[in-house]
């Protein structure tokens, strides 16, 4: 049987809350209440829950191509309030798209002795895309839960749920995956 971790992906007050710096619209604040299902599930079950955060620097180079946001130590990079963190549960601050670049994501999941992964948060087409890409290089079967994931553009989250199946061979998850997790 898989050890299953839950990957909550940069649900951060910039990304889901109306007014945020890289606000993802109504489609980011939609996949709250099922994120939160997810993670009551998960908390009963007693699968690792961790948050992977964007957490950058003033002069972070990511800001050439987004504008700021998830700065360190601000409200728009904190988790939105729906989805807050209980004790025990693991947070990994990250500055570039994939939640294992330069980060202790792989280290902490080995030492979990975890093999599966379900990801949620936002944005599809970018930190999911890029977390799932790395999780996959790394031999982790990846599940994406299609109704917890979003994109500020749509076309480009059709692409990435197609891309995530398609070439890197993840699991996409209908619904809110009550049966399929």
């Amino acid at each position: 049987m898989p050890k299953k971790a839950l990957l909550i992906i940069d649900m951060l007050n910039d990304f889901v809350q109306e007014g945020g710096a890289l606000y993802t619209g109504e489609a980011g604040h939609r996949v709250i209440p099922v994120i939160s299902k997810v993670l009551k599930r998960a908390r009963a079950e007693k699968w690792p829950v961790i948050y992977l955060c964007d957490q950058h620097t003033s002069a972070d180079s990511e800001f050439e191509m987004f504008p700021t946001h998830c700065l360190k130590g601000t409200e728009g990079g904190e988790i939105c309030s729906e989805l807050a963190p209980q004790d025990g549960e693991y947070i990994i601050p990250k500055r570039r798209y994939s939640g294992f670049y330069g980060t202790d994501l792989d280290l902490t999941l080995r030492e979990l002795e975890v093999d599966e992964l379900i990801l949620t948060g936002v944005c599809t087409n970018i930190c999911v895309l890029y977390t799932a890409a790395d999780a996959r290089m790394r031999q982790y079967h990846v599940k994406i839960l299609k109704d917890a994931v979003a994109s500020f553009d749509d076309q480009a989250h059709q692409f990435a749920l197609q891309e995530m199946e398609k070439t890197l061979g993840a699991e996409l998850v209908p619904g809110t995956g009550e049966a399929d997790l």
